[in-house]
């Protein structure tokens, strides 16, 4: 497996699962695990240091409100890890966005914004850290950004014809 993919509650995957639905695409192997920065820390400290041992290259980690699972997981490994913090009830998802993104210096956690789309970006980070050292993943992520330039080009062709069409434009 290339990367690993915890978060705090089982509750979180309805609202993280797109990170591995991104992974899923590249062709990037993965494990999920709930695990908890306060309630099962020697869990969380065992799993980070063992991950890179498992072939784990990268952890993406999932949180909300104290959100401190991904600094945890970083103070026990050297290897890249990824926060995603999880929306919350009470802001949102700022409460989890700053307690993610605030870590103390030396120990850095990537992190990604609230929503769906930081869940994928977030998966789409850990592949681009993962091409660094693989050519074929590599080529695949050039690959996809070149669909992304065909895709938006073609939504603006689509588009101004549209608007052609319906004499909003000249």
């Amino acid at each position: 497996m290339q990367v690993g993919i915890l978060m705090g509650s089982d509750s979180d995957w309805s609202k993280i699962n797109g990170v591995a639905k991104s992974l899923d695409e590249f062709g990037v192997s993965y494990e999920v695990n709930v695990m908890s920065a306060h309630r099962t820390p020697d869990s969380v400290k065992k799993y980070a240091e063992e991950a890179s041992g498992r072939g784990i290259g990268v952890i993406i980690c999932a949180a909300g409100g104290a959100a401190h699972l991904a600094g945890v997981v970083a103070s026990h490994t050297i290897l890249p890890v990824i926060g995603i913090p999880v929306s919350t009830e009470l802001s949102g998802g700022l409460d989890s966005l700053l307690s993610t993104v605030q870590m103390p210096g030396d120990i850095p956690v990537a992190t990604v914004g609230v929503g769906s789309g930081g869940a994928r970006n977030a998966g789409i980070l850990a592949v681009q850290i993962l091409a660094l050292a693989d050519p074929i993943l590599k080529q695949k992520l050039l690959d996809f950004r070149k669909k992304l330039v065909e895709k938006i080009t073609e939504k603006n062709k689509n588009l101004k014809n549209s608007l052609k069409q319906n004499n909003e434009i000249k």
